[in-house]
């Protein structure tokens, strides 16, 4: 990690790591003119306009570029130019006589004299030109350190804990002293994929838990909720502060709190931004009370060593292979901003060196946004909102220090594309080496706005994962002597915890927690008891008609097959027979891979040669995207294809959508909130659509039940998927 560079960041750009969400590829969007050259195959065209001569209505947008406009102005007017010459042939030779010269050009001699002011003033430029290429190449999150030696402090607070060890303590119970016959039962299951599942509610939350283990004889119950954080084992300095935070807990909280503190895994499915930022103070204030215990316990044995001496019978075993020990993945810097006041807060530190650094590398004060914006919306890309960073924290006893080096770090706050550039890969020939160590000792992870880091490359969420806890390849001056045995015998993963915050469950979720929480606590999902449904919310925008229309696929492998071909057989026939009265059709489309084959069946399948259609995805730039919804809007585009990416990132405000096709459910409740009753809703206002006439149609199958819950509500999910009917009408 010393004196290498691992990424920074890149402001006024496009954002790195969008549109490169879950694992697929970039893909890009080509123009088409939408002619036809005689005796050819069809050519490919990305959008077909309708031939229209007139001027375009003044309510276009205000987005639409001119550029393009110009250069197609000019090159008719070079036509017309040229049909002006043929028309006159005395005007064309002389015009071909001026171009062609017989005289022979005159020698002239080259100075390379320059004047001093302007060879001052080229001088300058070239100076600021470079400057301005470093500062785009310099890595602001750069960690101008050498990695320190193994921490020997022997100073210890006045006013710490005791020293005798607290049995109900679950850091002590967890990952000092468990109880060996439980934990090599538990092991044993997990090795062999053995989970007992159970379902209980607290507080209108459903609790989904798997424990390791099929034993019903001693089922180990649930953590009660608590009511406060005066019932939470917390190191002595963060109970006054926790106590004047947040004196008392909500019902989430009490359910949340002794699950995390316990050392659960938990994927929370509920997050808002209203509690969005209780869920923070938890989250950080779990993984500071762990880093304080665990160096607090490191420098009361190197205290207690150096008191007894060399000669001493006491071996603690109480550290990991590397220093780090909490991992917080987030999806942007004004996020790892929050997380890091919220951590401030929960510490109240005397000292913070690099602060101003950081507020420079991280903070952005400008407001982008206007209050018309959603407010998760905001929330998300409010601030600085560069999804490229990664930093290390260091804690000492009165001062928080940013910008450590990993190895000398406690806490590491990065972003999943960070945090794989910091890693390395092992085809990037320019890179010495691929670096993992500094995750061989992580003992919490917390991801926080999961479904925002879906929606960028879930590839790399992944990738981290497969290196965590991983034997280290190089030994970084540690102590093995004092390495935790469960370390040595590569059981790391199986004490580690992940804590996992989203607004909404999803399969990529689900197999996450899966795959890589093989805590021997077990593993934890909250959720809501009951979803209401997002077409309840519809009643006080718009009213429109939802038909839900249901096909059939054999498997999760074979669904994108069977989704298309019931689009190409039953829906797209239906919106061609319609003629001139398509105008207004938005057809969104969740996947990027689903929306490049209904773009390209679009572009070439004979049945769809008379429809005009325009595309917004995430690759389309903000012209582009501008152009297609004005077009969209003026009628030249009957149907404008609406990925979900580009609505999550841009959020554009689609006018004269007068029905809108879904070719699948969105994850987000609130995308089809916005886009089936907000969409038509502003069309109704505008007189682009009567009163009462809009309309939505959406494909499911039974593998989008999680989707269609948060959609329809828990009630009607159920008749949905297994009823004979494939058609649910709602008003």
């Amino acid at each position: 990690m010393t004196g290498r560079s691992r990424g920074g960041s890149r402001r006024g750009g496009p954002p790195r790591g969008r549109g490169q969400g879950r694992g697929r590829g970039r893909g890009g969007i080509t123009r088409g003119t939408g002619k036809r050259a005689f005796g050819y195959n069809p050519r490919f065209d990305s959008a077909r306009l309708a031939e229209i001569e007139d001027v375009e209505s003044e309510d276009s947008e205000e987005e639409q570029p001119l550029s393009n406009e110009n250069s197609e102005n000019e090159e008719s007017g070079s036509e017309d130019g040229q049909e002006q010459a043929t028309d006159r042939p005395y005007f064309a030779l002389m015009q071909s006589l001026s171009k062609e010269s017989s005289a022979p050009n005159a020698k002239r001699r080259k100075l390379d004299y320059q004047p001093e002011e302007v060879k001052s003033n080229t001088k300058i430029e070239q100076q600021e030109f470079a400057a301005v290429d470093e500062d785009e190449e310099r890595d602001v999150d750069l960690a101008e350190e050498a990695e320190e030696e193994p921490d020997d402090e022997v100073v210890v607070d006045d006013d710490d804990d005791d020293d005798i060890p607290d049995s109900s303590d679950p850091f002590e119970t967890h990952f000092v002293s468990p109880n060996q016959d439980v934990l090599r039962r538990r092991l044993k299951a997990i090795k062999a994929h053995e989970y007992a599942q159970s379902h209980t509610e607290q507080n209108a939350w459903r609790l989904i838990r798997n424990l390791p283990g099929k034993d019903p004889a001693q089922p180990a119950p649930l953590p009660a909720p608590i009511s406060g954080p005066s019932s939470l084992k917390l190191k002595h300095k963060l109970v006054e502060i926790a106590s004047q935070k947040r004196p008392t807990f909500d019902n989430l909280e009490q359910v949340l709190y002794p699950l995390t503190f316990a050392y659960n895994d938990v994927l929370f499915c509920g997050r808002t931004t209203k509690n969005a930022e209780n869920l923070r103070r938890m989250a950080c204030l779990h993984g500071v009370n762990h880093i304080f215990k665990t160096r607090d316990r490191v420098i009361k044995n190197n205290a207690r060593l150096s008191k007894e001496g060399e000669n001493s019978d006491f071996e603690p075993r109480d550290q990991g292979f590397t220093r780090p020990k909490v991992l917080m993945l987030l999806p942007t810097r004004n996020s790892a901003v929050k997380m890091v006041n919220t951590i401030c807060s929960v510490c109240e530190p005397d000292q913070q060196e690099n602060r101003k650094r950081f507020d420079e590398s991280y903070l952005d004060k400008e407001a982008k946004f206007s209050s018309d914006r959603p407010e998760d919306f905001r929330e998300l890309f409010e601030g600085n909102d560069d999804d490229m960073f990664r930093i290390g924290i260091k804690f000492t006893r009165k001062t928080i220090k940013y910008f450590a080096q990993f190895y000398n770090s406690d806490i590491l706050i990065a972003s999943p594309l960070g945090l794989r550039m910091a890693i390395g890969s092992e085809e990037d020939k320019k890179q010495k080496k691929v670096d993992f160590d500094f995750l061989s000792s992580i003992e919490v992870v917390i991801v926080d706005q999961a479904d925002a880091l879906l929606m960028q490359n879930w590839e790399h969420v992944e990738y981290v994962f497969e290196h965590l806890n991983r034997q280290p390849r190089e030994a970084h001056d540690c102590d093995f002597s004092r390495v935790r045995e469960w370390y040595l015998d590569k059981q790391a993963e199986n004490f580690r915890q992940t804590l996992i915050l989203s607004a909404f469950n999803t399969p990529e979720l689900s197999e996450l927690q899966r795959r890589h929480s093989n805590n021997w606590a077990g593993r934890v999902r909250v959720q809501p008891a009951a979803f209401g449904g997002a077409i309840e919310e519809l009643g006080g925008l718009v009213r429109a008609k939802q038909t839900f229309s249901r096909f059939e696929a054999e498997s999760v492998a074979a669904d994108p097959d069977a989704r298309f071909e019931y689009f190409a057989s039953a829906v797209v026939p239906a919106l061609t027979k319609r003629g001139k009265d398509l105008a207004g059709t938005l057809v969104f489309v969740p996947s990027y891979l689903d929306f490049v084959r209904v773009r390209n069946y679009f572009a070439t399948n004979p049945a769809c040669a008379g429809l005009t259609f325009g595309t917004v995805s995430e690759y389309a730039d903000v012209s582009e995207a501008s152009r297609a919804r004005s077009h969209f809007l003026n009628g030249r585009h009957q149907v404008l294809l609406y990925s979900e990416r580009a609505h999550h990132f841009r959020r554009y405000a689609m006018r004269g959508v007068r029905r809108v096709v879904m070719y699948g459910l969105p994850d987000n409740p609130i995308f089809y909130k916005e886009i089936a009753g907000g969409y038509l809703s502003r069309s109704e206002q505008d007189l682009k659509l009567e009163p009462g006439q809009g309309s939505v149609r959406v494909l499911f199958s039974k593998y989008d039940l999680l989707k269609l819950e948060r959609v329809v509500g828990s009630k009607r999910v159920g008749r949905m998927v297994r009823e004979r009917g494939d058609t649910f009408d709602f008003i």
